[in-house]
């Protein structure tokens, strides 16, 4: 299993199996990074150019792994291992029940190595922990831990009563002394 520089599993065998679409693909097959980003690695961009901008990976052959530039990362709205939705409260600075998950640390894996690609996913706090302290796996058949549903509902309530609606009398004539 792939493991973090630390030594902690990441929970998956290979990264590129996990990981979707480029973050840099457009809608239309062509590569958002060449296109933007043509001065961080003018090799690449011409090479690229040449090819009127199309996407390496849709050549013959290649592969997300073959790409200097691909990037994969989460949009954080439910927990890929348990299916846990994220539930973020305005005005408030609690913890968020989702957090990115990095699953390439390295070209394979050896302690030392830059990393290749960024790759994340997202996991609620519960199964990350089991992930990072267990040889528990992103792909494993689980079900949302008690407490991460029971922080979910909790943070549903508080929802709820922000969406309750008191009309003005009602609240004066509670406030009105007896």
């Amino acid at each position: 299993m792939e493991k973090t520089p630390t030594g902690t599993p990441v929970g998956v065998d290979d990264p590129y199996e996990v990981a979707g679409r480029c973050d840099h693909l457009t809608d239309d097959g062509r590569c958002r990074y060449a296109l933007q980003y043509a001065g961080h690695d003018p090799e690449f961009a011409a090479a690229r150019r040449a090819d009127d901008y199309a996407c390496l990976v849709g050549e013959e052959g290649c592969n997300w792994q073959d790409c200097p530039h691909y990037r994969a990362t989460t949009d954080g709205e439910s927990c890929v291992r348990c299916g846990l939705e994220e539930m973020r409260m305005a005005h408030e600075s609690t913890r968020p029940l989702l957090e990115e998950h990095h699953l390439s640390y390295g070209n394979g894996g050896s302690e030392g190595e830059e990393v290749s690609h960024e790759i994340t996913v997202a996991l609620c706090r519960w199964c990350h922990a089991k992930v990072h302290d267990s040889f528990a796996r992103i792909d494993d058949d689980a079900g949302p831990d008690p407490e991460a549903i029971a922080a979910r509902e909790e943070r549903r309530g508080k929802e709820m009563q922000e969406f309750g609606f008191r009309s003005a009398r009602d609240r004066f004539d509670d406030d009105a002394p007896d």
